[in-house]
């Protein structure tokens, strides 16, 4: 989703130990362009960019201040050099400074850099378990600049791409009230929302994010659990079918996705390579649903192989047999087993390849969440 530009390195010469910059130069024009839009709001959320890894690298692209976890005042980092940040007994250290956290603030609106991406607003290191964390302390607007283009296409419509950004900023919200996590709100991954920083931001995203600056969907007053995936094979499912309990604003809706490319898909799997994938029954005899929803999504699945049998969950199964989702139906023929499926995700919320197709027909962002979304209220916040 990333283009590559091929700026000429002298612009932006960066020392990251033995990595080459030169395949993130493209980046340099990104960062001055995007130092031009303004920023909506002033919500900080905390973002894990490393968990507990053994070492990482930092930098700035401009000089940046060295705090403590307090606040006060450690030093000065130089702009565009690395430095290395290791764990210590009760704290951290970077280069001559040990703390029991460390907290970097790039000056006159620079970016940091952390292990291989550059990232706007701070970064907070702390001690986790036997390594470092850095947390990517950033403006919540500025972090859906990337988000947006992360989890959609940026040359997708605009009406899907701000569909995005409302449900991504729903979401993001929702996550951080929580306080499910001492340390941060959100990852970097699909377990929460796909964030890479300035890489994936672009000017159709900052469009989309700016111009629906502040809202967020609601449901009584409060944020929804704005789930999303990216295309549910035909129609979405109940919350409750899936997951735990009911919500009245993820109901199952008509889906709109039949021209994704991940609409309908296909795996093979011999007998003994399915047991081996799943383990602990030996090769596989047969498949038996023991709990669909509704719209044929399999949540428990029998496995009865040479060696017993076993029932697997939804989640478990994807990971196996490296699934785009349990919607399918499975033939076998010769200890051959064929899995004819659709749709790629968990089904539940907005359907980002549906979104795509209605933006396409000239449907505004506004009526897309209100489908995938029954019950809620599109909210600007105060």
């Amino acid at each position: 989703m990333s283009q590559n530009h091929n700026l000429d390195s002298r612009v932006w010469t960066f020392k990251l130990s033995q990595i080459l910059l030169g395949r993130y130069c493209w980046l340099i024009g990104i960062i001055w362009m995007i130092l031009s839009f303004p920023v909506q709001g002033a919500t900080e959320l905390r973002v894990a960019i490393e968990k507990g890894v053994g070492s990482l690298k930092v930098g700035s692209s401009t000089l940046a201040i060295i705090r403590d976890g307090a606040g006060r005042k450690l030093g000065e980092l130089t702009q565009l050099e690395a430095f290395a940040v290791k764990p210590l007994r009760s704290g951290v250290n970077l280069d001559q400074w040990n703390s029991n956290q460390i907290v970097i603030e790039p000056t006159k609106n620079g970016s940091i850099w952390i292990s291989d991406r550059w990232y706007r607003g701070k970064v907070r290191l702390i001690r986790q378990g036997h390594g470092i964390t850095a947390v990517n302390l950033v403006n919540l607007e500025e972090y859906l600049y990337s988000v947006v283009g992360s989890e959609a296409y940026p040359t997708w419509p605009m009406e899907a791409l701000k569909s995005q950004a409302v449900v991504a900023r729903t979401y993001a919200l929702y996550k951080s009230s929580k306080g499910e996590n001492r340390y941060y709100d959100l990852d970097t991954t699909t377990k929460t929302q796909v964030y890479k920083g300035l890489e994936t931001e672009f000017v159709t995203t900052h469009e989309a994010v700016n111009e629906t600056a502040g809202q967020v969907l609601t449901h009584n007053g409060k944020v929804i659990l704005a789930a999303f995936h990216s295309s549910s094979g035909g129609h979405t499912e109940n919350v409750e079918d899936v997951w735990s309990s009911p919500l009245p604003y993820l109901r199952g809706v008509l889906d709109y996705d039949q021209l994704a490319p991940v609409f309908q898909w296909r795996k093979s799997f011999s007998a003994r390579q399915m047991g081996q994938l799943i383990g602990g029954v030996g090769a596989v005899k047969s498949l038996i649903p023991q709990r669909t929803t509704p719209h044929g999504r399999i949540i428990t699945l029998k496995v009865v192989g040479t060696h017993g049998s076993k029932n697997i969950t939804d989640d478990n199964l994807r990971k196996a047999l490296d699934l785009k989702s349990t919607l399918f139906t499975v033939s076998a023929n010769d200890e051959t087993f064929q899995i004819d499926g659709r749709g790629y995700g968990h089904g539940i919320g907005l359907s980002q390849w549906g979104s795509h197709y209605l933006a396409e027909q000239g449907i505004s962002y506004a009526q897309i969440v209100s489908h995938y979304y029954q019950n809620a209220q599109l909210t600007t916040l105060n």
